[in-house]
């Protein structure tokens, strides 16, 4: 395509890979632990297991895994990666960058290589940094990673959160094309609602070491987060439509993030779209964080349901509050 003579740019998404550990956590377990049940956990998020990293098992690792999976279905080979945005909150590291671990892993040193912590929307926003470097010229080839470890930093014994985590990682490799790919990205955040959903250690703040999980722990008033997804979602799809001169329908497939059942089909209803058209993970994933988007959208393709040339809205909304969108023509 072009504009006033100009060959326009876009990142494609040329493949897609996902990695999990091998161990699963069922909610039945989980009633072993905590006062829950598999029909209270699954009837109020759809979650009925998760993938849980072993020990010794990092972030890296998971994400090496995914990054492996899906150079191999673009047809790329490491060294030809010029970009790697890897999102996640849970890093192997404070430094360097989980994304330099993994570029030195998989033979692609020298090439940019950072770590985006946005919550649970890091991959749309990795996503989108990648986007704009290829649409600048500045890249032709790039690997955007989501990946997390979030069972590292549950408190086994909060009822809230642990039934709600689990661990994995999804990838894209995305290449210079002329013909769309990633139409747009809408990424937003407010910091005011920090409260609502955070980690409360760090590392100007402190480790607080005499606390039990050495204070790591993620807080959630999961009421108050259900409604301010729900609504900034909403917002996201409409800008996202209003941005591309779309009617809702001409959606093929909603890939959201996979935190809750009840917000997915919530975004689905907005866009009046019926369920079987929405990717869902979260009942065998659980909430991945920046995992989850790259994940499903991996299980969209290898399932065979979605295809080349379909149009996908891709969303997800996290810690921070951030919240993101990108339409990907596939």
């Amino acid at each position: 395509m072009t504009a006033g003579g100009t060959t326009l740019i876009y990142a494609r998404i040329a493949g897609t890979g996902s990695f999990l550990p091998q161990r699963v956590l069922t909610n039945a377990e989980l009633e072993r632990l905590v006062d829950t049940s598999d029909e209270w956990v699954a009837s109020r998020t759809g979650i009925r297991q998760r993938h849980i990293a072993a020990d010794g098992q990092t972030t890296c690792d998971l994400a090496e895994g995914a990054a492996r999976a899906a150079l191999a279905a673009a047809g790329v080979e490491p060294d030809e990666i010029e970009l790697l945005v890897l999102g996640t909150t849970t890093p192997d590291l404070i430094f360097p960058s989980t994304a330099c671990l993994l570029q030195h892993r998989l033979g692609a040193d020298g090439c940019a290589a950072f770590d985006v912590n946005a919550a649970c929307s890091g991959f749309i926003y990795a996503l989108s940094v990648a986007d704009k470097f290829i649409r600048a010229g500045t890249v032709k080839t790039a690997l955007v990673v989501g990946a997390e470890t979030l069972s590292r930093m549950i408190d086994w014994s909060d009822r809230a959160t642990c039934v709600l985590f689990g661990d994995g990682a999804g990838a894209v490799v995305l290449k210079a094309a002329t013909e769309p790919g990633i139409l747009s990205t809408h990424l937003h955040a407010d910091g005011g609602y920090k409260d609502l959903l955070w980690n409360p250690v760090g590392v100007s703040v402190g480790f607080k070491p005499g606390e039990k999980n050495a204070g790591v722990r993620v807080l959630m008033t999961g009421n108050e987060v259900f409604k301010v997804a729900v609504k900034t979602l909403d917002r996201v799809v409409e800008e996202t439509l209003e941005a591309n001169g779309l009617d809702r329908h001409a959606i093929d497939w909603l890939i959201p993030h996979q935190a809750n059942l009840r917000i997915i089909q919530a975004t689905a209803k907005r866009l009046d779209l019926p369920m079987e058209r929405v990717i869902v993970t979260v009942d065998k994933h659980g909430n991945t964080s920046a995992g989850s988007v790259p994940l499903a959208l991996d299980h969209g393709v290898r399932s065979g349901k979605v295809q080349r040339g379909q149009l996908l809205l891709l969303e997800a909304f996290g810690g921070g509050f951030t919240w993101g969108s990108a339409l990907v023509r596939y």
